[in-house]
């Protein structure tokens, strides 16, 4: 679960750590920031969304994201990870 804006600085960080992740590994971007950059979109020191650095199964937008759409994003990865087959990996 990814919060908040992601910068140039954090960038090659957030990168290094979903690669020490072990498979299966699942990305959520929770809030506008996350998802595409919010209301620091086109700062000279942010990169945007998380997706802009590594892959992101579910967004969840909101600024800040109310609790039922936190619930609901998490229940939309859920059904996905059941679709994909990985519910008998864990």
């Amino acid at each position: 679960m990814v919060t908040g804006v992601v910068t140039r600085q954090c960038a090659d960080r957030l990168k290094r750590i979903y690669e020490q992740m072990p498979e299966p590994k699942f990305v959520v971007a929770i809030g506008a920031c996350a998802c595409s950059g919010g209301v620091f979109e086109g700062n000279y020191s942010v990169v945007g969304g998380v997706d802009k650095v590594i892959p992101v199964d579910v967004y969840i937008p909101g600024c800040p994201p109310k609790p039922e759409a936190i619930i609901n994003g998490i229940v939309k990865l859920l059904n996905l990870i059941k679709e994909e087959g990985h519910a008998d990996k864990h």
